[in-house]
């Protein structure tokens, strides 16, 4: 595991200024990111290493010809060197599969919850 985060080939995504020894960390293990990259908010931390991503977006209906909201939940691996909490907005890019029902990882924190 190298100390210098390596670059993961995302635009605008920063690396964190923490390291970490996580083999399942994208900057300082050996994940690599592939596919979706989505953005959520985290609305459950309580397993280890890992936040339930929620992510909102618009459905079409064409019957009524309106659209409605719908959501979805995706569970991520949350590394240690970005440790993100409940309420943070985060960037997760989709990444082999890392358990049973995690398929992504969590890039980085786009906004702090105010706790």
């Amino acid at each position: 595991m190298s100390v210098e985060p390596r670059n993961i080939g995302i635009p605008g995504v920063k690396p964190p200024e923490k390291t970490c020894k996580d083999p399942k960390c994208p900057w300082h293990g050996r994940v690599r990111v592939r596919g979706l990259i989505l953005r959520g908010v985290v609305i459950k931390a309580k397993m280890q290493r890992t936040v339930v991503v929620e992510r909102e977006y618009l459905y079409y209906n064409p019957k009524y010809r309106r659209y409605e909201r719908r959501r979805s939940r995706i569970h991520a691996h949350n590394p240690p060197c970005i440790n993100a909490r409940e309420g943070d907005v985060v960037i997760i890019g989709e990444t082999r599969p890392l358990a049973k029902t995690v398929h992504f990882v969590v890039l980085g924190v786009v906004q702090r919850a105010s706790h």
